[in-house]
């Protein structure tokens, strides 16, 4: 083969390219491609060392873990056993093929695997000697990692001494360190405040915190660990475990923080049950994770079947569907929404991400894209998390061609006409057309008409945008008066649909003051914010009277909210629209004058999938009753709501002592604490 043939030349260039993203990923905590591009390059380097042997070298990115390179900072430590990275699988096939892999090699007909989450987050190996925890290290490329000991005795869940009198003389504890991601978005609120850059995910936030050469700064980031595993075990009289599955139970007994998803199970058709549960449940996890990972549970056979270059032939990383990808913007365009503001988003080349197709992103405003440095024609990183709208984390810069272009934020209201302003203090710039932009409009009534504000069953945005074309409603008020016949010659509705309609809209109108004031859609003026105002003035007339210093005794209403607050009601067309609504019939009961007290200081936290209820609604429930819901446990936690599919809150409840209620356990509790009422 010629030394400047085309394949040498792609070759050369995968392994720079991939050698890069190692340094980043591992070293920097800052990548700038997603995962599934990674993969697909190391696969395409991967194919065309096989299809070319001669190409093949021992210092490839295919031969190696992770990466080292450039980072000295902190002393080395060389692992007493390989931590192996992991083969991939991307879909069905690929686990029927592994399953047919290791029944061949072992001979059986049927083998039983181990099955566990696939933590998005940084491996560490955690050394004891004589049951004496002693050092702690980052995988790094395998078989050297960087000693970060200080900085994981801040994370109090990781055992300093092991239970029992006989321990081995050495032993490896293989794991892995992340952050929760409701605090990576309380972390990166902060990182953006104090104009700092902020983490690209969780995981990079986690490695990120870990290797902060000041101990004290890793201590002021929450993080968390999980245990799924041993390396080298020297020295242990006793009998060993002898599946995967009993070291998991061992480690557990040990105290180390063991997720309790993991499962044996037998064949490929338990394989595939274990994807399908867990990736249903995967936006319901506290924190993230991009697969399954499958091992032969038994540990002879592990050792019969062995290892390739870089990973165990017992073990395959089953990968979810994608949740970033690159892709391109083909433009921006702008949105406008009920409170005026203008949302830049990027039209895309269609890409499938998270099980769906892609073609729109938010990029939030006009800082953003600016931060980010997002032209029209840029390659850009988008992330999908369950129904979340897809953003873009990242421009890759360097495949920026030269035609891409600028975007400008439009001082003319796309929609209306009218003037946009930004106004001072203010990130976002407003339409200045008000109910009159049709836009402002639609979004006002869908918001006016949802589920958690007057709850009107059946009007959703294309109904309402057949009512706008028509110049049927002008105020919320409208939706009270229009007649069955009205609502029939709309599209796609029938006289059973519209009579229907009229009876969740008479159904809407026995509400509460809290979810009236929502439905208003004030500026500011949230949920919480609403059963505050309802629960301190009492009525809605003293709500309309208040200034703003009457507003500011309201518990978390803050000056910015107040002056919003003010001037919704201070103008005369929302003051008729308030009008026209209660002679329309809608009404409410007078509110509790104040927070039951049964639950004051109660701090619950929620896990798993409720049946008869939704996240937010159990915590609004819990709320109204005077309690205060949290995403993590803690020594405070008064009750854990275990759900379908729970978490690792369970585990970690248990091992405080905290109470854990089923969802008819909860039900009962709470009907007894509203009662007292």
């Amino acid at each position: 083969m010629n030394a400047s043939s085309p394949e040498e030349e792609r070759v050369q260039h995968l392994r720079a390219l991939l050698t890069r993203y190692n340094r980043e990923y591992y070293e920097l905590a800052a990548p700038s491609i997603p995962d599934v591009e990674y993969d697909r390059l190391f696969r395409e380097l991967e194919s065309l060392e096989q299809r070319y042997p001669l190409l093949q070298h021992p210092d490839s990115p295919t031969h190696r873990v992770g990466s080292l390179e450039g980072r000295r900072t902190v002393q080395s430590v060389r692992h007493r056993q390989a931590l192996l990275s992991l083969s991939n699988g991307y879909d069905e096939a690929d686990a029927r093929a592994f399953d047919q892999r290791v029944r061949q090699m072992l001979g059986q007909e049927t083998v039983d695997y181990c099955c566990e989450l696939k933590f998005d987050g940084l491996a560490v190996n955690l050394l004891y000697h004589r049951g004496q925890w002693v050092q702690g290290a980052t995988r790094g490329d395998g078989e050297t990692g960087e000693d970060v000991t200080a900085n994981l005795r801040t994370l109090t869940e990781i055992p300093r001494r092991l239970v029992g009198m006989e321990f081995p003389e050495w032993l490896e504890v293989r794991g892995e360190v992340l952050m929760y991601r409701q605090d990576f978005a309380r972390l990166n609120e902060v990182l953006c405040q104090q104009q700092e850059k902020p983490y690209v995910n969780p995981r990079n936030a986690a490695a990120g915190a870990l290797r902060q050469l000041d101990p004290a700064e890793t201590a002021r980031r929450p993080l968390h660990f999980f245990a799924y595993g041993v390396g080298i075990v020297e020295g242990l009289q006793r009998e060993r475990p002898e599946t995967q599955g009993q070291w998991l139970q061992w480690l557990a007994q040990q105290n180390f923080p063991v997720n309790d998803r993991w499962r044996v199970v037998s064949g490929i058709t338990g394989l595939l049950d274990y994807f399908e549960q867990q990736r249903v449940h995967r936006e319901a996890l506290d924190f993230e994770v991009d697969g399954v990972v499958y091992k032969v549970n038994r540990g002879d056979w592990q050792q019969r079947l062995g290892q390739v270059s870089r990973a165990p032939r017992f073990a395959l990383a089953h990968k979810f569907p994608a949740a970033e990808m690159l892709t391109t913007v083909e433009d921006i365009e702008v949105q406008v929404g009920r409170t005026g503001v203008l949302t830049p988003v990027a039209c895309l080349s269609p890409v499938f991400v998270g099980g769906v197709t892609v073609s729109r992103a938010t990029l939030h405003n006009e800082q953003e894209i600016r931060r980010k440095d997002v032209h029209i024609g840029d390659t850009v990183w988008v992330r999908r998390a369950g129904d979340v709208i897809p953003e873009v984390v990242a421009v890759l810069p360097e495949r920026r061609p030269s035609t891409a272009r600028d975007f400008v934020m439009p001082r003319i209201c796309p929609v209306c006409g009218h003037s946009v302003e930004q106004l001072t203090g203010e990130v976002a710039y407003r339409c200045t057309g008000g109910f009159s932009c049709r836009a402002q409009r639609h979004q006002a009534l869908w918001h006016f008409a949802s589920r958690r504000a007057m709850n009107i069953e059946g009007l959703g945005g294309k109904l309402l945008q057949s009512l706008l074309d028509r110049d049927w409603v002008s105020e919320p008020a409208d939706l009270y008066r229009l007649t069955v016949h009205q609502w029939a010659s709309l599209p796609r509705m029938a006289q059973q649909s519209a009579q229907n309609l009229m009876a969740a809209l008479e159904q809407s109108k026995q509400t509460t003051l809290s979810r009236f004031i929502f439905a208003l859609g004030i500026r500011q003026v949230g949920e919480r914010t609403a059963q505050d105002m309802a629960h301190h003035f009492m009525s809605l007339e003293a709500i309309m009277a208040a200034d703003e210093a009457a507003l500011l005794d309201v518990p978390d209403i803050g000056p910015v909210v107040a002056q919003a607050i003010r001037a919704y009601f201070g103008a005369e067309e929302h003051r008729h629209w308030v009008e026209h609504l209660v002679q329309e019939g809608v009404s409410w009961p007078r509110p509790v004058s104040a927070m039951q007290p049964a639950l004051q200081g109660k701090i619950f936290v929620l896990t798993g999938t409720l049946t008869n209820y939704s996240r937010e609604t159990a915590k609004a429930r819990i709320e109204r009753a005077g309690g205060k819901v949290t995403g993590s446990v803690s020594k405070a936690t008064s009750f854990v709501v275990v759900g379908d599919g729970p978490g690792s809150k369970v585990a970690q409840a248990q091992r405080l002592g905290i109470s854990l209620l089923n969802e008819r356990e909860w039900e009962d509790f709470m009907q007894k604490q509203e009662d007292k009422a």
